[in-house]
C-alpha cells in the first residue's frame, strides 16, 4: 500500500476512492475485503484520512504519512553514499529503564533510519552529519535526560574499516544489491520488448512489474546505512542496482502511468466525474 501511495498518489491533492484503490491493487490477487481492512489501519495510525462522499469512501495523505513518504521517495532515488566525511564520528550513546522498552525499541529504529550502527550496551556510532536529525529525535521522544551525543575519532589502533565491520554486515548488504541487479536486469531485457497483448494488458502488465521493481527496492533505504565511499567496500553492489533500478523504473513509467489515469478516473455513478486526474 505504502508503494502505490508513494509513487502515484504522492502527488495528488484530492481523495481517491476506495473503487479505484481496489482496481489498481487487484493484479496483485488483493481482495476487496483486504484492501479495504489495510486502508483501515493505515488510517488508524493517522497515515491516511477517510471521509464519505454518499455511500462510497474516499482516503488521502495526512501530512504526518505524506512526510513518510518524502523522506522515503528521498532515499530511494537519492543514495547519498558521496557526501563528504571528516573522518570524525558522531557517538551517540543512552541510558533508558528497562520499562520503558517500547521507547528504547522506537530509538533504536530510528537510530538506524539515520545511519547509525550498534556498538552495543548502547552505545552507536555513525560517519554522517546527523546532529540536527539526533537533536530532533531526542526532542520528539522527550530523551534530553537520557541521550548523549558527540563527536570523536578512535584513540586506540582501531581503524575505521573495523568498526565498520563491527557496526554494520556491508558483505551481506552488497550481495543483497547484487542479487537484485542480476534478477532485474534480466527482467530489464524484455521490459520494452513488444507484446501481441491488447494495450492496455500490455500497460497492466508494466505498472505490476514496475510496482514490484519499487517494492523490492525500497527495502535498500531500510537496511543501508548510507556511509561515505570512503567506508564502502569496491566495488559497491549499490552502484550497479541503483543503476538497473532507475533505467528500468524509466522505461515503464510511460505505460505504467497510463494505466493508474485511467482506473483514477472511474468514480462512483453517483458522484461528481469531474474529479480531477494527474
Amino acid at each position: 500500500m505504502f508503494t502505490l501511495f508513494g509513487e502515484y498518489l504522492l502527488g495528488r491533492s484530492d481523495s481517491v476512492w476506495v473503487g479505484s484503490l481496489i482496481a489498481l491493487l487487484e493484479p496483485f490477487g488483493l481482495t476487496e475485503g483486504g484492501v479495504r481492512t489495510a486502508l483501515s489501519r493505515m488510517a488508524k495510525k493517522d497515515w491516511l484520512s477517510s471521509e464519505r462522499r454518499g455511500k462510497s469512501s474516499f482516503y488521502a495523505l495526512t501530512d504526518r504519512g505524506r512526510a513518510l513518504l518524502e523522506e522515503g521517495q528521498q532515499r530511494i532515488y537519492h543514495p547519498s553514499w558521496d557526501q563528504a566525511w571528516s573522518g570524525d564520528w558522531l557517538v551517540l550513546a543512552y541510558s533508558i529503564p528497562e520499562n520503558a522498552r517500547s521507547l528504547r525499541d522506537r530509538l533504536r529504529d530510528r537510530l538506524a533510519w539515520l545511519g547509525f550502527g550498534s556498538m552495543g550496551n548502547g552505545l552507536w556510532i555513525s560517519p554522517r552529519d546527523v546532529e540536527q536529525d539526533v537533536r530532533a529525535l531526542s526532542a520528539s521522544l522527550n530523551l534530553h535526560d537520557h541521550l548523549m551525543c558527540f563527536k570523536a575519532r578512535p584513540a586506540t589502533d582501531l581503524s575505521d574499516d573495523e568498526l565498520v565491520r563491527r557496526c554494520w554486515d556491508l558483505k551481506a548488504l552488497h550481495r543483497s544489491y547484487t542479487d537484485f541487479a542480476q534478477r532485474w536486469r534480466r527482467e530489464s531485457y524484455t521490459a520494452g520488448a513488444p507484446t501481441p497483448a491488447a494495450k492496455d494488458e500490455s500497460d497492466v502488465r508494466a505498472f505490476v512489474l514496475r510496482f514490484e521493481l519499487i517494492h523490492e527496492f525500497r527495502r535498500f533505504p531500510l537496511e543501508d546505512p548510507f556511509l561515505p565511499r570512503a567506508l564502502l567496500p569496491k566495488p559497491w553492489g549499490g552502484d550497479d542496482a541503483t543503476d538497473v533500478f532507475r533505467d528500468l523504473h524509466d522505461r515503464l513509467m510511460g505505460p505504467a502511468d497510463k494505466w493508474v489515469s485511467k482506473v483514477l478516473r472511474n468514480t462512483p455513478p453517483h458522484i461528481d466525474h469531474n474529479l480531477s486526474v494527474p
